[in-house]
């Protein structure tokens, strides 16, 4: 089966997922090789630490991250991004409500709304 969006996708068509406490997600587009999620956090809220077998490429849109990839910890703000390799252990703490822009190849099978 191929997965993919249509080519243009307004914001306002955008359905978010609660993800956890303060934490909640949107598919912004994506495609059998790629996807772009964008996930918003309250201040104090976690992206639990975890590993997958996708590549990841994050870019912080607004706000302040603790980031671990690792065995390493930043502080990330507006305009940083991290690189978490396939099955790198990686999590956030948001230290300020904020925006990730979460970008993984191929794409995240379970993040796909289960079919009717």
């Amino acid at each position: 089966m191929t997965h993919s969006t249509p080519a243009f996708q307004p914001a306002a068509s955008l359905a978010w997922e609660e993800t956890g406490p303060g934490v909640r997600r949107t598919l912004v587009a994506y495609n059998d090789d790629l996807m772009l999620v964008k996930v918003e956090f309250e201040a104090g809220a976690v992206g639990a630490l975890h590993q997958h077998v996708h590549s990841q490429i994050s870019y912080v849109e607004r706000g302040e991250f603790e980031v671990t990839v690792g065995n390493e910890v930043r502080v990330l703000r507006a305009g940083d991004t991290f690189y978490a390799a396939p099955n790198v252990p990686h999590g956030v703490v948001a230290r300020q409500a904020g925006v990730l822009l979460d970008s993984f190849s191929p794409l995240r099978l379970d993040f796909l709304p289960a079919a009717p």
